[in-house]
């Protein structure tokens, strides 16, 4: 069931009229940040140089658990799978905020350079594949990592509780297969009771991206990601000899027919006004000989939108139009659609109540980010309490247009970001915190 938690109605928001001992709370959080920023970026180049895949964390999470284990926070393990959430309570009674980083790493070939690269191989759908941070959740298990330190030196001052969420499987399990049934990464864990006992009252998180400058962050209220579906189409013909297709029916050119018509559904078929969607084909194999019409072709896509009414749409037009194409020809086409990710969608009130925090956490570099067609499985946190989730920006102003993107062999954190990352989620609990206590 979805649950909602109203916030607090402030007239004063914090950060516009912010009382010496506040700001001198400010203060002493910028200084810890800036402290432990050495630490933050040991704890990157050792993560990022033994990366790991999804529900395969399990170094990541003992460096983690050890970590809050010795900053005296209740440490709960095995969450999910290799989950770890510690609790770190305030000297004040108050809500419970949430903070949450993804450990998992990518099956990717490094190539850097870097002198911690990794050279890890690990099973992927089993194969032994290279395995790289390739999409910087590096970069977030350390900047929540020195987030928690940060807190748990100022934790007499806090007015309530704060829940650090290390999630594994953001990227997806290692070993997974679209069967509809499993669930992985923040679904689990939410499945798991992560929100609940003690009940979060707002959640909090941030991605770095390549896309924007150094300690730039990136925000924006309403829909910021997209919904992801994985798309499954098996579609049957009849096997014949490639010299007489007239004695079978052809999935190959079945197939192709039904790509071409997939791409009506977004350019013909929705209303794409208010937000974008798009259809993508990924994989597509069939046959086995240049002279044998095969009896089958599986096709593999992903399908992105912006809200729940629009994904049900397409995921209805993609079904009508595969089967009528197949059965046109002939053939037949099985369609399964697994919905993985819900639309990532930041609270607008929180929104609006937080983007003081972030100026002030950035020093000003903040600007309204556009609609990402990326998709983020933060969403179910969001979907549980009022969440926030914003981009922070990890490339050097002189490699803007040049750097490499999240995903790709040659993606590169400027460890500078990590002291804004540090700063603007620590401000965001204690900020919360504080404000929902001036409110009551």
């Amino acid at each position: 069931m979805r649950r909602r938690t109203l916030l607090p109605t402030l007239l004063l928001p914090l950060a516009l009229t912010a009382n010496a001992a506040e700001d001198t709370l400010d203060e002493r959080l910028a200084r810890s940040a800036e402290a432990i920023q050495p630490k933050a970026i040991a704890w990157r180049h050792d993560i990022h140089q033994h990366p790991e895949l999804g529900n395969q964390e399990h170094r990541t999470a003992a460096l983690v658990a050890e970590h809050l284990r010795h900053l005296g926070m209740e440490v709960e393990t095995g969450v999910g799978t290799t989950g770890v959430v510690g609790l770190l309570k305030g000297g004040r009674p108050g809500p419970v905020v949430a903070l949450r980083a993804d450990m998992d790493a990518l099956p990717v070939l490094e190539a850097t350079g870097l002198p911690f690269a990794s050279q890890v191989r690990q099973q992927y759908q089993g194969e032994e594949r290279p395995v790289m941070h390739a999409c910087g959740h590096d970069a977030h298990v350390a900047i929540l990592m020195a987030t928690a330190e940060v807190l748990a030196g100022l934790k007499d001052e806090l007015p309530g509780s704060v829940k650090f969420i290390f999630q594994p499987a953001e990227e997806g399990p290692s070993d997974y297969v679209y069967d509809g049934q499993r669930h992985f990464g923040a679904r689990q864990l939410v499945e798991a009771g992560v929100m609940e006992n003690p009940d979060v009252a707002a959640v909090f998180g941030l991605h770095v991206t390549a896309s924007m400058p150094t300690g730039l962050i990136g925000y924006r209220s309403g829909p910021v990601m997209a919904s992801s579906g994985d798309l499954h189409i098996r579609v049957q013909g009849k096997q014949t000899h490639g010299a007489q297709p007239w004695d079978g029916v052809d999935p190959i050119v079945t197939s192709a027919q039904i790509i071409n018509g997939l791409q009506t559904i977004v350019s013909r078929q929705t209303n794409i006004m208010p937000a974008p969607a798009v259809v993508t084909i990924g994989t597509i194999n069939g046959g086995s000989r240049h002279n044998i019409i095969p009896d089958e072709v599986v096709m593999t896509g992903t399908v992105r939108t912006f809200g729940d009414q629009v994904q049900q749409q397409v995921n209805e037009r993609i079904e009508r139009t595969a089967r009528g194409i197949a059965e046109a020809a002939g053939a037949s086409a099985d369609v399964r659609i697994v919905d993985n990710y819900l639309t990532t969608t930041n609270h607008p009130t929180l929104t609006e109540q937080m983007v003081p925090t972030l100026q002030r956490a950035a020093h000003e570099r903040v600007v309204v980010s556009p609609m990402v067609t990326g998709s983020e499985d933060f969403s179910y946190y969001a979907n549980e309490a009022p969440g926030l989730f914003v981009f922070l920006g990890v490339t050097p102003m002189a490699r803007m247009g040049k750097a490499a993107p999240n995903h790709a062999p040659g993606f590169i954190i400027d460890d500078a970001a990590l002291l804004t990352g540090v700063r603007t989620l620590s401000m965001l609990a204690s900020d919360y915190l504080q404000q929902a206590r001036s409110a009551e």
